[in-house]
């Protein structure tokens, strides 16, 4: 199965982009086109404009080459080689970061392509369907007041969700103001709901943050996450040892030699690949198993749309051990209308995952096109 074409696809919604934690504003769709006939679909969670350039720059020379002049002509079946090849002609300006992210895509939209074309879901492919559910968590920005945070709560969870993850917005503007706002959304979800708290890499003290890791600790704080920038490993890694509540992150990391380091130090005990951003599913199945051997757990990040969501699951579904699925409820035009698979909740706090071939998801073209960047 040949491929032929790489498409990057820069869609945006037609209101001005708010600068917020929300990455479901615009995205990049990635196909994968081949002489089969069969397209390959995905999203990448980047800069969509810098992804496009990745992927349709013209070559300068052996390693320095824009990846679709790389994967076409290659054979779709060859996942593991394809990586290479990207990785190793890019070495002037990738190995890490946006050429990464592009990578990323390319990968998952092949992956979905052989899907297609065994018609499997992606899952098997991986090495095995363990589930056909799983459980998800409701991922919002958290607000400002007390106020907007119950009535936040009131209106997502009612829905099923067992867990809900309040991150970036008003946090990280101050310790107090943290400690405030989780004290706050622990009321509001009562004791029977798992709480997790994204910080969006805003602290920087360790001091500080030890102390108030620990306060948060007398709330019931599942897991917080992002705490320090990427890059912060050793901050990392004295929070980890210091308090009692999970230390998650990586969604910002890429390449297992990153991965590595952050398990290496000791910085976390959740991993967060994000699927278009560690290097897609070709890294990422390589990462379950280290951390399996680990014994650190796997919960992806996916604060996009449905399409990053389907590949999520298709991954979920093979790890032999899955808490949750991360469940982006911003309410956004591009998560309503990009594709015409939407998934649900239902009462139990669970979403099926798609058993369809590939990801299981359909691309709505007729929005992929109303909403194209030209």
């Amino acid at each position: 199965m040949i491929i032929t074409d790489v498409e990057a696809i820069i869609v945006k919604q037609h209101s001005e982009i708010e600068m917020i934690g929300d990455g479901s504003q615009d995205t990049v769709v990635i196909l994968v086109h081949t002489e089969d006939g069969i397209t390959g679909v995905a999203e990448v969670d980047s800069s969509p404009y810098g992804v496009k350039a990745v992927i349709e720059m013209p070559s300068s020379h052996m390693v320095c080459r824009g990846l679709r002049e790389i994967v076409v002509g290659e054979d779709a079946f060859e996942t593991e080689k394809i990586w290479r090849k990207m990785y190793e002609m890019s070495l002037y300006h990738g190995r890490r970061g946006l050429v990464i992210h592009a990578m990323s895509g390319i990968d998952m939209a092949i992956w979905d392509a052989v899907g297609k074309k065994l018609s499997l879901p992606v899952s098997k492919l991986l090495g095995g369907t363990y589930r056909d559910k799983i459980q998800a968590y409701c991922s919002v920005l958290m607000p400002e007041t007390e106020k907007e945070i119950h009535e936040l709560v009131e209106r997502h969870m009612q829905k099923g969700y067992k867990g809900m993850k309040l991150g970036w917005g008003a946090l990280g503007q101050s310790f107090e103001k943290d400690l405030k706002l989780v004290k706050w959304a622990r009321e509001a979800l009562g004791d029977d709901k798992y709480l997790m708290i994204d910080v969006g890499m805003k602290w920087t003290d360790v001091k500080g943050a030890v102390k108030t890791a620990k306060a948060m600790e007398e709330y019931g704080v599942h897991w917080i996450e992002e705490p320090f920038a990427p890059d912060d490993l050793d901050a990392y890694a004295r929070l980890a040892a210091a308090t009692s509540i999970h230390i998650a992150g990586g969604e910002e990391v890429g390449t297992i030699h990153e991965y590595l380091q952050l398990l290496d130090k000791g910085c976390v005990d959740i991993v967060q690949p994000d699927l278009s951003r560690c290097g897609g599913l070709t890294v990422a199945r390589k990462l379950a198993d280290i951390c399996e051997r680990r014994r650190v757990t796997v919960v992806p990040h996916a604060f996009k749309t449905h399409l990053l969501m389907a590949a999520t699951m298709q991954y979920i579904a093979s790890l032999p051990d899955a808490w949750y699925v991360e469940f982006c409820e911003q309410d956004t035009v591009l998560r309503r209308e990009l594709t015409s698979t939407m998934f649900q909740v239902d009462v139990d706090g669970f979403v099926d995952i798609p058993q369809a071939p590939g990801f299981g998801i359909e691309l709505d073209y007729e929005a992929l096109e109303r909403y194209r960047v030209r």
